[in-house]
């Protein structure tokens, strides 16, 4: 179950050290996530959803645009601690993300997909401690979960409301 925070930005940036790595002007900020039983096929069903995904305005206002649409960017980030699991005491585990080796190939393949449908993706280093920064526009967040995607778009209410 590959994991993504998907922000509609008008600029992102990712600093190490105080020094900016990449940045990215109108587009998407996507903090991405990896399970440790992903594969590459959960790699392509959520990027293949997210550079499709219609949330920016069209001439009349209306989200009807994907990032592919406005000729915009991709800032990604690799984030393990989406896959916190906090069910017991205050200090998360994270034993549900993939092993680093894992998680970084992963992780560089979605990058790859992403870099074949936009015309930028910039990239943060990873495993290292990064500061990002952005402007986030409307504010439009999504979190996606490839999970969602396998079970013919349904969301986690509809398939609860199905088992009912």
């Amino acid at each position: 179950t590959m994991r993504a925070v998907v922000t509609r930005v008008d600029s992102a940036s990712v600093a190490i050290g105080g020094k900016v790595k990449s940045s990215i002007g109108k587009g998407f900020l996507i903090m991405l996530g990896v399970h440790e039983d992903d594969e590459e096929k959960e790699a392509l069903k959520i990027a293949d959803k997210i550079c499709g995904l219609r949330i920016f305005e069209d001439e009349a206002g209306k989200m009807n645009r994907s990032v592919k649409d406005i000729d915009g960017e991709i800032l990604l980030i690799s984030q393990f601690t989406l896959f916190a699991n906090y069910r017991h005491g205050n200090r998360p585990d994270f034993l549900d993300a993939a092993p680093p080796d894992e998680a970084d190939a992963l992780y560089r393949y979605f990058g790859q997909l992403a870099e074949k449908e936009v015309r930028h993706v910039g990239y943060g280093i990873f495993g290292a401690h990064m500061q990002v920064s952005l402007t986030n526009n409307g504010p439009v967040t999504i979190v996606m979960d490839s999970e969602v995607l396998k079970n013919k778009g349904k969301n986690t209410v509809q398939q609860k409301e199905e088992k009912a």
